[in-house]
């Protein structure tokens, strides 16, 4: 098994190569630079500038990604270019602050370091993946009730997403976040107040893949821990009353 480095190192070779001039910068971000990948449960996320993005030149790199994505089992990387990861700022801001936090430059300059998050919008995103996670697993568990064979993957994969918004959630108390994921939680809880056993027991399931006990329970006391978190975030940083202003002319 090729290492991590080693990997990284092919794919920016690949991507030189084919994508020639019009590679800006290649940069590494998540979990990876941070210094807390696991081998079985974390993905190499990549960041690509390019200077151009149409159509032909995406092209070029299509054989490189299908072989990053289909012999390296890893996350297609992102293709920006230096202006629109710039401009996205505001609609991925959890992200690009994940860039902003956790980055291993691979090739070119850091393009990210002169980026800056609006961290209100950061918050708010934070609440809208949150809250599509949770309508997300009522309507997993009303097809499902009490299957555990059928809600224990479902738990499972929801929770790496949920433990990124965890961390966030610590971000957006204005402080920085723990590296490890029982770090998260229990940090998390603390602001939140919400239930750390429930949490832990989703960390545990996502460990060793497989649940042990009461679905019902469990999924119950998720569900409710999320909405703790939620309830909090609110309480702490309420959002603007948006006004839509008719046009007198309308």
């Amino acid at each position: 098994m090729q290492s991590t480095d080693t990997k990284l190192a092919e794919l920016v070779r690949r991507l030189k190569e084919f994508a020639a001039a019009n590679l800006e910068c290649v940069i590494l971000f998540g979990s990876a630079a941070r210094g807390d990948f696991r081998e079985a449960h974390s993905d190499l996320n990549v960041v690509c500038i390019l200077h151009s993005l149409s159509l032909e030149e995406l092209g070029r790199l299509a054989h490189v990604v299908k072989w990053w994505c289909v012999d390296q089992k890893e996350p297609a990387p992102l293709f920006f270019t230096r202006d629109e990861l710039k401009n996205a700022a505001d609609v991925f801001a959890i992200e690009i602050l994940d860039m902003k936090h956790g980055r291993r430059v691979l090739y070119g300059a850091d393009v990210v370091a002169e980026i800056e998050v609006p961290m209100n919008l950061h918050r708010v995103q934070i609440e809208h993946d949150l809250r599509a996670i949770l309508l997300k697993l009522r309507q997993h568990y009303l097809r499902a009730p009490g299957n555990s064979k059928e809600l224990a993957p479902i738990l499972r994969k929801s929770f790496s997403g949920v433990l990124t918004l965890l961390r966030h959630v610590v971000i957006a108390f204005g402080e920085e976040p723990p590296v490890t994921g029982h770090d998260i939680v229990a940090r998390a809880v603390a602001l939140t107040g919400s239930d750390t056993q429930a949490f832990d027991a989703m960390l545990k399931l996502r460990e060793i893949g497989e649940f042990h006990g009461e679905i019902i329970p469990a999924y119950g006391a998720y569900l409710k821990a999320l909405e703790k978190v939620l309830d909090a975030l609110d309480h702490h940083f309420p959002k603007r009353e948006w006004r839509r202003v008719k046009n007198a002319h309308s």
